[in-house]
């Protein structure tokens, strides 16, 4: 996997904590720095973290299931694109518009947006991915679009949540994809 793969993959599972980050903005109404670097903490550390776990969860199971590895990783991504497109266009609204940055909400929060990094995770082991590098770089860019997030929907309001999710299910799915064709091309 090269790094503009990883970083796809990277923007694809950001996308959950960029639209629950327009919707802390909303709440807002003004996103200082020190929100803005909270918001991106908590979301970014914990995108960081689950593909570790599920690494190391993945890396048991690798020799079991190596002549399948590819088709576990293309569903893997593809259901978890699937879910992100079904949810951006169920058009149904999750977000309370809650301001609270409370540990108590934040973990909640960042564990639900990023319980799909947990999966990537798992199918990181099967593609002998250095999983440090990718979690950093993982925890980079959700830390980075969150934050952005915060100031974007403080600023332009809901309209780009819808489009955030779409755009990263579309990813994970295409990524997912392209990993299924290469296997069964080579």
């Amino acid at each position: 996997m090269d790094m503009f793969e990883l970083f796809l993959i990277a923007v694809g599972l950001s996308m959950d904590a960029f639209a629950v980050s327009i919707c802390k903005g909303l709440a807002m109404r003004r996103a200082d720095p020190k929100s803005m670097g909270l918001v991106g903490l908590w979301f970014g550390g914990f995108q960081a973290l689950m593909p570790v776990l599920g690494y190391l969860v993945g890396v048991q199971f690798r020799e079991a299931i190596t002549a399948v590895d590819h088709w576990i990783a293309f569903g893997l991504l593809a259901v978890i694109g699937g879910n992100m497109l079904r949810e951006a266009l169920s058009g149904e609204e999750d977000e309370d518009g809650d301001a609270s940055l409370a540990p108590k909400t934040m973990v909640l929060l960042a564990l639900a947006t990023s319980i799909d990094a947990l999966a990537v995770g798992v199918s990181f082991a099967f593609l002998s991915v250095n999983i440090a590098a990718a979690a950093g770089f993982i925890g980079a860019v959700t830390f980075t679009l969150s934050a952005v997030g915060v100031k974007v929907g403080s600023v332009f309001g809901a309209r780009y949540k819808s489009r955030a999710e779409i755009t990263g299910g579309a990813i994970l799915i295409i990524m997912g994809t392209k990993i299924l064709v290469e296997h069964l091309c080579s």
